[in-house]
């Protein structure tokens, strides 16, 4: 039941203090200028109260964003080691924004607010906020909230279910075609670097991410029965990859010179410990052979669409690369058009004569 007070402060105003008693609730309290507005408030406790779903509002309204941030980067992001660092960045900057309102306050329309300034803000490279990074800033979010909910009972549902997410761009696709691809690899021949040139046949020849390539150890190779094995991947699993032809004969030449103080295939020049840093040799390459708006991870996008224009189906693309589904592949379909329609074809002939 509820027990409302009168009282008198120092300067003379009279405040109202409610006080809501019900078996299985801690005493709830809260103190008002006006006696209808203490009235409503104990109405309105009281039922919630009775109907099971006090708790949880009582608790979005003690904890702040700032609290649900600080928790979680205490104990979801350490279990999230790959992405640890660039989500904390992301969350301090939602607690930065918006971390002294509680979680009772937090609502759709105002994610919504700041999800509408971080697709005008800019990078720290000065270059304009993306649609896919904005959505990286709202899935962390998300899952912070989720897991305030399911799990710390801090709120009884999430605002970012109600929340439309930026539409991203399409995936890109830029491959290099015979004349980019000779440049490339002889500009490559001539660096400075000399592990320069079996880095990209390898990641022309298999789709390994540069991370993968450049922290390769010897202890991963199979030279024998030609594969490798990394141990380490963007999805989380151990993946094998083919080693034939041209890669594996590079392979073959860097295993007679291999260094003795280091477990790395690419290993630092100088620093035994860490694995080569390829971000200066490989620019001054693409300068050398002239070649624009070209990343290396647009080298796995070349093996892809290779594997593509020979041939390869979708689901042989998605396992060489090591995709677990399809949907990363598909930016693919349009270059084995050819191949579709040869097993159509093919399958027509043999039903209809």
């Amino acid at each position: 039941m509820a027990y409302i007070q009168e009282r008198t402060d120092d300067k003379g105003n009279t405040r109202y203090r409610v006080q809501v008693r019900l078996k299985g609730y801690p005493l709830q309290t809260a103190t008002f200028d006006r006696k209808t507005d203490a009235k409503k408030w104990a109405q309105a406790t009281e039922t919630a109260m009775r109907e099971k779903r006090y708790f949880k509002t009582a608790e979005s309204c003690k904890h702040m964003l700032a609290d649900l941030v600080d928790r979680y980067i205490r104990d979801v992001l350490p279990t999230k080691p790959k992405s640890e660092e660039k989500q904390k960045a992301q969350l301090e900057w939602w607690k930065a924004e918006i971390g002294s309102y509680t979680l009772a306050d937090v609502t759709p329309a105002l994610i919504s607010e700041k999800r509408d300034q971080l697709l005008q803000g800019t990078t720290r490279r000065n270059t304009q906020r993306s649609p896919s990074t904005v959505v990286r800033y709202l899935a962390v979010l998300s899952h912070a909230f989720t897991v305030a909910v399911q799990e710390w009972g801090w709120i009884d549902d999430s605002p970012l279910r109600k929340v439309r997410k930026p539409k991203e761009a399409r995936g890109r696709v830029r491959f290099l075609n015979d004349k980019e691809r000779a440049a490339l690899l002889e500009a490559c021949k001539e660096s400075e670097s000399k592990l320069l040139y079996p880095i990209v046949v390898l990641a022309l020849s298999t789709g390994m991410r540069r991370t993968e390539i450049c922290t390769l150890t010897w202890q991963d190779i199979h030279l024998q029965d030609g594969y490798l094995v990394l141990q380490e991947t963007k999805n989380g699993e151990r993946r094998r990859v083919h080693l034939t032809g041209h890669a594996l004969e590079e392979i073959k030449k860097l295993k007679k010179v291999q260094r003795i103080d280091t477990p790395y295939v690419f290993p630092h020049p100088h620093l035994k410990k860490q694995p080569m840093d390829i971000r200066t040799p490989w620019e001054k390459a693409l300068a050398a052979a002239g070649i624009e708006d070209f990343r290396f991870h647009d080298l796995r996008h070349c093996c892809a669409s290779y594997l593509a224009m020979n041939g390869a189906s979708l689901s042989e693309i998605a396992e060489v690369l090591g995709h677990k589904t399809l949907a990363m592949v598909k930016r693919y379909a349009h270059l084995s058009e050819a191949h579709t329609s040869k097993v159509v074809e093919s399958m027509n002939k043999r039903i209809f004569g």
